[in-house]
């Protein structure tokens, strides 16, 4: 397997964008070695630039639940791309995805369409902070919600505490309105939440933390957490942008029975085109201009090309037996990697919801970020670079999710369970 194509590409692109790529995890840094270009996808593979074919479980970072270029996708998309690209302007296309997403989540009332992950937690953020008319936040150590200023935050001298900045450019003025908590920590968030109640606007997390891999809540921590906020008045927002429509059809709420105040998605709901949402109860959604003072707006957002993609896509996954034939993939994997860790002689965890899922190098039980960074992350890299090897496409990190699509056949599976195997053997 040879990359001398991806190697010129990367070289080429390190003088003109920085780091050589336009998101930082693509850059392999955390693995070692250097990215592969794709040319093209289709169903469960992918395609570099020098001709290699990977069995993708990446899928563009989660929107792909249908697998690389589904024909009805590429089909409504060629018919929409015949009318133009974008108007700025209302279309049938916005109501249409929307009331589909209201239909899946009852628990938003009303839904904006906006062009991102990060534009949805932001606003979603800006929307809370204006019904309440409180300033503070609070976030999970190891939930990532985009790059807003306020997000890119980490824990100060104490579990809880203020937050400092997480990067430069970031204002202290910004991270001190941030409270961060540990996740599964219930005894931490009664403390914060008792002594700041009177300027918490809000409480966001991942509900399925995805962006530390894949880290389940424990029993009773989302309802007790639910119990709270709704006791103090405090807006109770769910980052649903990963666990959309992957944890099942109505994302993890749906799932663990809980019902926040708002929901913030992206990834699936735009087929693979840069889409995001943030909805809510409709005395919250009421705030938004024009119906409030709370001011969001954005040029693309409600793109036709984006909406039309996913509009075909909740069609499909609103079929009566979609989630189960995605259920049996996800738990073929499941049973499959545990058992290749077992033979292979290497201590793993292994953490799935519906069709995300990690494995981690550790045999510490995964509940929060500080146990996921006990994971051999040197030892990720040498098994990353076995399976690259071996034609199977897997997130550059060990704090990543991965993801299974409904393109991946039975094939599929059982050439990735030898490969994990084969890897973890080479790597042991």
């Amino acid at each position: 397997m040879g990359f001398t194509k991806s190697h010129r590409l990367y070289k080429r692109a390190q003088k003109l964008i920085p780091g050589g790529v336009n998101s930082p995890v693509r850059a392999f840094r955390a693995v070692g070695g250097k990215p592969v270009f794709i040319s093209r996808g289709q169903g469960s593979k992918i395609y570099d630039v020098d001709g290699n074919r990977y069995i993708d479980y990446v899928l563009s970072w989660g929107p792909l639940i249908l697998g690389h270029a589904h024909p009805k996708i590429m089909n409504a998309l060629r018919t929409a791309l015949d009318k133009g690209t974008s108007y700025g302007a209302p279309t049938s296309l916005e109501v249409e995805l929307a009331e589909l997403v209201l239909k899946a989540y009852p628990s938003m009332d009303k839904v904006r369409m906006v062009n991102s992950g990060t534009e949805a937690t932001m606003s979603a953020i800006r929307i809370a902070r204006g019904f309440t008319g409180r300033d503070k936040i609070i976030k999970f150590e190891g939930c990532y919600h985009g790059h807003a200023d306020g997000l890119l935050v980490k824990a100060g001298s104490g579990a809880t505490t203020f937050g400092v900045p997480d990067s430069p450019g970031v204002p202290k003025s910004y991270a001190k309105n941030t409270i961060t908590v540990p996740f599964n920590d219930i005894s931490a968030c009664k403390e914060v939440i008792k002594n700041n109640w009177k300027s918490l606007a809000c409480v966001i997390l991942e509900p399925v933390v995805g962006n530390i891999g894949c880290v389940l809540p424990k029993p009773g921590f989302l309802e007790t957490l639910r119990k709270l906020t709704k006791a103090y008045g405090i807006v109770l927002i769910f980052d649903e942008v990963m666990t959309g429509f992957r944890v099942t059809y109505g994302g993890a709420q749906a799932y663990y029975g809980i019902s926040p105040d708002m929901t913030c998605l992206g990834k699936v709901i735009g087929g693979g085109l840069p889409v995001g949402a943030c909805g809510g109860k409709k005395e919250i959604m009421a705030m938004v201009s024009p119906e409030g003072p709370v001011y969001q707006a954005g040029t693309l957002s409600g793109n036709p090309l984006a909406m039309t993609a996913g509009i075909e896509t909740l069609k499909i996954l609103s079929k009566k037996d979609t989630y189960k034939k995605l259920e049996q993939k996800a738990s073929s994997l499941e049973k499959g990697l545990i058992d290749a860790a077992k033979r292979a002689g290497v201590k793993t965890r292994f953490y799935r919801a519906g069709t995300m899922f990690c494995t981690y190098f550790t045999d510490t039980p995964v509940v929060d970020y500080q146990t996921a960074k006990t994971s051999d992350t040197a030892r990720f890299a040498r098994f990353f670079l076995s399976m690259l090897k071996k034609g199977m496409y897997i997130a550059p990190s060990q704090f990543e999710a991965g993801f299974i699509s409904l393109a991946h056949s039975v094939n599929d599976i059982e050439k990735t369970i030898r490969a994990v195997y084969e890897s973890l053997l080479e790597t042991r």
